[in-house]
């Protein structure tokens, strides 16, 4: 396991090269000039306009501003913020609690209603909970996460009254309030697509023939279907999982931006708006190394879930 785990590790190496150069090419393709935004479209000499692009290397060629960003990024160090001054480091740190206590809400929402709804969907196959159950899926998946956002905030917030509709709130409680309709829209389409999964991967397993044997040795339903049945069907459901982390990580772009959280979707936002390279890279890169480690630890709890499995 750990030489797997070490192999995966060194995998990882140029996998985030190849991002690394990604990143850097498309964030230059954003319009505008940063030097321009930099000095807040006041009037100033070319000589203050170039000896800024001196500091920031925006004077040499792009290949070259992309070797002083990567060796500084190696070592921890992602630049500073054109706009802010700030090193992006500090503003990531500073930012994503809030990002992951979003995902967190989004990822326990999604399994406390996912599973449930796809354990009943299989027992109950073909009868109406079965049929509701794919209307939910279906409604839940063609739902765009800024469409569901905007949805909610009508609903809940200015309609009903019942949860706020901007911002984080203070205090523990206040903030759990304030995260809720966000949460919910950005898991609504995993909250689907999880129940989906949950139901064809319970239909699969329930059809085997040692739960049959299980059945008719009179095992109680809830043994059966819990301790025999899910724990078999959780390794699809964990890829598809691990998977979905991705996706909540780029949906926190446009649910921070629609309820006016200051995660770091919004700041990856404000910096594509600005122009500001080393904020847009270094949050993206960071976004993508997440991910990556996700998707890690997700292909270990494969063998915690199933014995069966060994990695060399």
């Amino acid at each position: 396991m750990v030489n797997y785990v070490l192999r995966r590790l060194l995998f990882l190496i140029p996998v985030l090269f190849f991002v690394s150069v990604v990143i850097f090419g498309l964030s230059r393709l954003a319009p505008g000039d940063p030097v321009l935004i930099m000095v807040g479209g006041h009037q100033t000499s070319p000589e203050v306009l170039e000896s800024i692009r001196v500091k920031y290397h925006l004077d040499k060629p792009v290949w070259e501003q992309y070797v002083y960003w990567l060796k500084a990024a190696v070592t921890g160090d992602l630049g500073e913020s054109f706009k802010m001054k700030q090193s992006v480091s500090a503003m990531i740190a500073e930012r994503i609690p809030l990002t992951f206590q979003l995902i967190v809400m989004s990822m326990v929402i999604t399994l406390l209603l996912a599973i449930p709804l796809g354990i009943v969907a299989a027992v109950k196959k073909n009868t109406w909970v079965d049929y509701v159950s794919s209307l939910f899926a279906l409604a839940g998946v063609s739902s765009p996460v800024f469409f569901t956002g905007v949805l909610m905030v009508l609903l809940f917030a200015f309609k009903l009254n019942w949860l706020p509709a901007f911002g984080a709130g203070n205090g523990f409680v206040d903030n759990l309030k304030h995260l809720l309709l966000p949460s919910f829209a950005l898991g609504l389409n995993m909250i689907a697509l999880t129940a989906r999964f949950t139901r064809a991967g319970m239909i699969d397993v329930l059809n085997t023939n040692y739960i049959q044997t299980a059945i008719a040795k009179g095992l109680p339903g809830k043994i059966i279907i819990i301790k025999h049945g899910l724990r078999n069907a959780l390794i699809p459901l964990l890829t598809i999982t691990g998977l979905q982390v991705g996706f909540l990580m780029v949906g926190t772009v446009l649910v921070e931006y629609t309820f006016g959280l200051g995660g770091l979707g919004s700041l990856i936002v404000n910096g594509v708006q600005t122009s500001d390279y080393p904020v847009v890279q270094g949050s993206t890169l960071f976004m993508v190394c997440v991910f990556l480690l996700i998707n890690l630890v997700v292909d270990v709890l494969y063998a915690v879930i199933d014995p069966r499995i060994r990695y060399q």
